[in-house]
């Protein structure tokens, strides 16, 4: 019984999201390998092969796989997967994009965003925006699995020493060429991968107001920025800064929260953060019922206040 996890990465550097799946494929048991799939990826390989726990790299070379397409990815996945009792994917929107494509080119049924295992066969996820958890078992003898990486520790990406095949390509799709990206650059910390995380809430009342008052606190602790669904909405705020269920899911560090009441669909994507603390002028707001710090304050005073003091 082994595990094939499919690396995300960048073709020269693997991505955080992969370390937390290599732990969740070290608790379904037997040896763990990596796929790592791209153009010009031997960088990225030889990363892999540092893991801790993992055995093998599997590195296949292909322009087809230069940019993650799911249909070229898709099918190398499928052309390995014999030789597998567990596929295990990021829930990434790489993650996302391939896995569902697979399990239906295995027959299987796909097991999303799992938290954690408990056995080989045994797996838990969370349902209703995390306010149930669902113990699933699966009889396939391919299981699919998308992983929540917030849900398990990475794996160290060093200490490792495993080997590394390259096997003959899967052949590519004619039916899909990639065109072209626009990828939004940002100087902060990418968002799921920030230690420190500050978010604002509609409360705020405008994108420039929302600049001005997030951006010299995230200046000052070095974090991310982020947003809730309702300031994403009303434009305050980039989309891909969304936390929540329908955004990012995070587990920082530390978690601070400006003007956000803490709907059930924001708790989702950030109440497995470390330190969690809120600044709302509303006592009764939801988020403090999760917060390990509550500050009951105007954030348009305590806010400036708090980066003054830092």
């Amino acid at each position: 019984m082994s595990s094939l996890v499919i690396a995300e990465h960048d073709n020269s550097s693997i991505k955080p999201s992969t370390l937390n799946t290599v732990t969740a494929a070290a608790q379904c048991g037997g040896d763990v390998h990596v796929l790592v799939a791209g153009h010009n990826a031997g960088a990225a390989a030889a990363a892999a092969a540092q893991i801790a726990g993992v055995s093998k790299v599997i590195h296949v070379e292909g322009a087809g796989f230069g940019h993650g397409l799911a249909e070229n990815m898709g099918a190398q996945v499928v052309a390995l997967a014999s030789g597998y009792s567990h596929l295990l994917f990021p829930a990434t929107a790489f993650g996302k994009n391939i896995a569902p494509r697979v399990a239906a080119k295995l027959d299987v049924a796909q097991i999303s965003d799992i938290t954690k295992v408990d056995s080989p066969d045994t797996f838990e996820r969370p349902i209703y925006a995390g306010n149930a958890i669902a113990t699933v078992q699966s009889t396939d003898a391919i299981k699919v699995i998308t992983v929540r990486t917030t849900g398990f520790d990475a794996a160290a990406s060093t200490g490792g020493s495993a080997s590394v095949d390259t096997p003959a390509a899967a052949g590519a799709s004619a039916d899909v060429q990639f065109l072209g990206s626009e990828i939004a650059r940002n100087d902060r910390p990418e968002l799921t991968a920030a230690k420190i995380i500050v978010s604002g809430g509609r409360a705020l009342g405008s994108s420039e107001k929302f600049m001005e008052v997030m951006t010299p606190l995230a200046d000052k602790l070095g974090a991310a920025m982020g947003a809730s669904r309702a300031a994403v909405d009303a434009g305050y705020a980039p989309n891909d800064w969304q936390v929540g269920q329908t955004g990012k899911i995070v587990a920082p560090q530390l978690y601070v929260a400006c003007g956000i009441s803490g709907a059930i669909q924001h708790l989702a994507g950030m109440k497995d953060s470390k330190v969690i603390v809120a600044i709302n002028k509303d006592a009764e707001a939801p988020i403090f019922s999760v917060a390990d710090y509550g500050l009951e304050a105007d954030l348009f005073v305590a806010v400036p206040d708090l980066v003054a003091a830092l």
